[in-house]
């Protein structure tokens, strides 16, 4: 982190300081919720037109690629971060985190079909991650920095 003070970028969603980094946990929140929702619309689609073009039965897609919007902007935030221990400390921490929460989610959810089981999942990792990566390399900038 940089002894200068943040300032953000006119206009947009999310809010960016002048490094780019994400002002606040609810837009990472908001703009990887978005980005979830658009990836299980997505795969809802696709596996629907394969399901009628008999190319298998619906919601046996794997609903974790859901979480594809979401890792490409946490990997988006991670690279605005200057390099350091805060920033590698925190995605490692988050990462290992969220797994194992979309894990626990998906092993509660097992009796579902793939497609809302990896959803569910890909939910719990998207809201894991952002949190803790946010209060994650927030909190270890201002320690080591």
């Amino acid at each position: 982190m940089t002894g200068r003070q943040p300032t953000t970028q006119r206009g947009g969603f999310p809010r960016r300081d002048a490094e780019g980094r994400i002002l606040t946990l609810g837009d990472l929140l908001g703009v990887s919720l978005a980005g979830w929702v658009i990836g299980l619309l997505a795969l809802v689609l696709f596996d629907g037109v394969f399901a009628m073009a008999g190319a298998g039965d619906f919601g046996r897609t794997n609903g974790w690629l859901a979480v594809i919007l979401p890792a490409w902007l946490f990997w988006d935030e991670f690279r605005a971060w200057d390099f350091g221990a805060a920033r590698v400390v925190a995605a490692l921490s988050a990462a290992v985190l969220a797994v194992l929460a979309g894990l626990l989610v998906a092993g509660l959810a097992a009796g579902l079909a793939p497609l809302l089981t990896g959803g569910l999942a890909a939910l719990a990792f998207t809201v894991g991650y952002a949190v803790f990566w946010f209060q994650g390399v927030h909190w270890l900038a201002r320690r080591t920095g």
